[in-house]
């Protein structure tokens, strides 16, 4: 038994390499990861503390100490995405774990707020998560924003070939040709993470042997897309389907098909919320969709005076009323409007134009592009008049969010 109060004991402050192995300890307890599940994937636990050490060097990772012993913890990936174009600082959160004997004592609710304001310091103006309990992350101001949907093909539905320039071949899973077609894919996709080296290594950490890599290459041997799978129990299973243009989405599928001899389905992810059937010949397959990544505004002014609005013409100003159940910062009245040359401007206090009410959840699903103003406005998540909402929609452009990693 330990001696004085708990509230005495516990102090916070930020993890380093020297708090690696209780740093895994936590995460594998939270987690409920087994030695069996390790040694299923080549490793064991030093080769899985020594792959953290770095990780921990990047990212900023925050703990509540009592006395010596790790009780909850936060870490920060900082990482960029494209949104329309436009190339975010964002802290990727991971690493969220709490011994279940110090729940309930607002552990997680300080360390999250150090978190958020770290990320305001180093112009991390957006956060995103993957979410084990969505109500709770709601309620801490993050908000749904890309769906994964799972399709299965049957070998008899697969596309018939489509004749291309180029072709395919195998590849090791460190190809310089499959980090160049993404980094192309990426600067071009909305909502797309930039894969740097840290990205990469969460990407291949905790995949087995057994996964494959395919390039395709058009005529004149450019990578333009790639396919991460692998195939067991006569199930060709695609972990990534990247393309950056129709010829590579058609060889890359030509190469699935060629295995239909040795497979009965195929099984696959899709980020776009664009089901697969319009795209298949035979279009009665299975598809099944659920919430992927949540996402949160860090930084609301900030965040706006990087996006790209679709500025066609002046409009009349916003007012909007935020609301933010942590950042202080993004709470209260916002005056939004463009100047002759289209800039945006943004006025702390300011309240002229037509009022927008809502919260920094629907601002983050709105202004992601994951659900329309209209929309938003329907289901009683915004509060504005149609004139607001009109101009909403024209300023905010449209299209879909794609974000397929890990971390």
């Amino acid at each position: 038994m330990r001696q004085g109060k708990l509230e005495d004991r516990l102090q916070m402050r930020r993890l380093t390499v020297d708090d690696t192995a209780q740093y895994n300890a936590l995460l594998r307890y939270a987690f409920q990861v087994t030695d069996s599940e390790l040694a299923s994937l080549g490793w064991n636990q030093k080769e899985m503390e020594r792959s953290k050490k770095p990780v921990l060097k990047k990212t900023e990772s925050f703990g509540w100490f009592d006395g010596e012993k790790l009780a909850s913890q936060i870490s920060v990936y900082p990482m960029q995405v494209n949104l329309f174009g436009t190339m975010y600082n964002m802290g990727g959160v991971t690493g969220v774990a709490t011994y279940p004997e110090y729940m309930g004592r607002g552990l997680m609710a300080h360390l999250m707020k150090k978190a958020l304001d770290n990320m305001r310091e180093n112009h991390q103006c957006v956060s995103m998560l993957f979410p084990y309990l969505i109500p709770y992350y709601r309620k801490k101001g993050w908000e749904i924003v890309s769906d994964k949907m799972t399709y299965t093909i049957k070998d008899t539905q697969l596309p018939k070939h489509h004749k291309v320039g180029g072709m395919v071949e195998r590849v090791d899973i460190d190809s310089e040709d499959v980090h160049r077609v993404h980094d192309a894919f990426s600067a071009m996709r909305h909502g797309a993470l930039k894969r740097n080296e840290l990205e990469w290594e969460e990407y291949w950490r905790w995949e087995a042997d057994d996964v494959l890599v395919a390039v395709y290459y058009d005529a004149n041997e450019k990578p333009t897309g790639y396919l991460v799978y692998y195939i067991a129990n006569d199930v060709f299973r695609i972990k990534e389907l990247v393309y950056i243009n129709q010829e590579a989405r058609h060889g890359l599928w030509n190469y699935i098909s060629a295995h239909f001899s040795m497979i009965d389905k195929v099984v696959g992810n899709n980020y776009t919320n664009e089901p697969m059937a319009f795209l298949l010949e035979d279009s009665e397959i299975q598809e099944e969709i659920e919430p992927y990544i949540m996402a949160r505004i860090v930084d609301f002014e900030e965040f706006i005076r990087q996006y790209p609005f679709d500025i066609i013409s002046i409009h009349d100003d916003l007012h909007f009323i935020i609301d933010d159940p942590i950042m202080e910062c993004n709470c209260g009245d916002f005056s939004l409007r463009w100047d002759a040359a289209g800039d945006t401007i943004l006025e702390r206090g300011g309240t002229r134009g037509e009022t927008v009410r809502c919260d920094i959840q629907t601002l983050t699903a709105m202004f992601y592009g994951y659900k329309r103003p209209t929309y938003l406005k329907r289901v009683e998540r915004l509060q504005a008049n149609d004139t607001a909402v009109r101009i909403l929609e024209d300023i905010i452009p449209i299209e879909q969010p794609y974000f397929s990693d890990y971390f």
